[in-house]
């Protein structure tokens, strides 16, 4: 839900008009701005929208966001999925309404933790694209975007085991998907911890290194990603996310190595939405949908088996500068 952080802006920052008796008008006339936010990934069982809509008028608008009817449409839209082989359709599938209820504080300015969303269980087939369709019955206006689904792919390496070799390097391989555009890998560490006056009592627990988000194919890529990264920081970022708690004892456990895949769309409003590392702070703002603002696209989530830790990474995080107090 953190994508919809940043289109508040849109609605906040109307033109200044000024009256020929020089009285300042804050807020232009009102205008119906349907904000979309979906993401469409296969292997999910539910497909989620979130469909809103910008506000203006007096006062503070970070006010305003904490409001739902500030963002809602009164009346329920019509909103469906349409599948497509080519130029040929297949099926179209409505999408009806649900209030999810597991937004947290701090992952937006806008309100939580209820979330009134719109939602299908249809079926996903990679081979397909899927245009979205909005129409508010009480305007009659009409919001489309479309997006082709992040096909998957093969992990390559690591197989079997997870080696972070101390003074060495660790390798990852890929193969490209298919309108995928931009990476991330996440490695999750798993391990049990236990209270050492309850030693059998033993609690899985897991912490996530992002080891990149950014690398990105070029068009129509066929050669396999092949990276190396040091083993050293893999012990630093444990050692970073783990506290010293002499009351516990650990035992490393395996690891996971978690592969998102952005299509194009949603990479390119990851590019625009980043923080500018340049002088010029000002970024054009990115959206596809079609009479609306917003994003439409779709990822692709892929992981390895959990892999068994080698002995030298056991062994490691045992003595390692940054591990040797966390009780492993």
């Amino acid at each position: 839900m953190r994508l919809i952080r940043s289109f508040l802006f849109f609605a906040a920052l109307f033109p200044i008009l000024i009256s020929c008796n020089k009285e300042l008008k804050v807020n232009a006339d009102w205008k119906d701005i349907t904000v979309v936010y979906g993401l469409l990934d296969q292997h999910s069982d539910t497909t989620f929208i979130k469909i809103t809509k910008a506000f203006l008028g007096p006062g503070n608008a970070l006010q305003f966001a904490k409001i739902p009817d500030s963002s809602y449409y009164p009346d329920k839209l019509e909103v469906r999925l349409d599948e497509y082989d080519g130029t040929n359709l297949i099926n179209s599938y409505p999408c009806d309404t649900v209030t999810i209820h597991n937004k947290e504080a701090g992952d937006s300015i806008f309100f939580y933790p209820d979330q009134l969303m719109y939602y299908s269980k249809a079926g996903l087939n990679q081979n397909y694209t899927y245009k979205l369709y909005i129409k508010n019955k009480k305007s009659g206006n009409e919001i489309t975007s479309q997006t082709g689904l992040v096909h998957t792919f093969s992990i390559e390496r690591p197989q079997v085991f997870a080696s972070f070799p101390p003074g060495q390097s660790f390798e990852v391989k890929w193969d490209p998907a298919k309108n995928g555009k931009r990476y991330q890998l996440a490695i999750r560490f798993l391990y049990h911890e236990a209270k050492k006056t309850d030693p059998n009592k033993l609690i899985l627990k897991h912490v996530d290194w992002i080891v990149f988000n950014n690398i990105q194919s070029t068009e129509n890529q066929t050669l396999s990603f092949d990276y190396y990264y040091p083993g050293d920081a893999f012990y630093t970022v444990i050692g970073s996310k783990i506290p010293v708690d002499p009351t516990v004892t650990r035992s490393a456990y395996r690891a996971i190595f978690i592969f998102t895949v952005a299509a194009t769309e949603m990479s390119t409003y990851m590019e625009v939405t980043e923080p500018s590392l340049s002088l010029v702070q000002e970024k054009p703002s990115y959206s596809n949908i079609v009479n609306g603002i917003g994003l439409f696209s779709s990822r692709f989530i892929n992981s390895t088996d959990s892999l068994t830790l080698s002995s030298i990474t056991l062994s490691e995080l045992k003595v390692n500068t940054h591990t040797k107090d966390l009780g492993f």
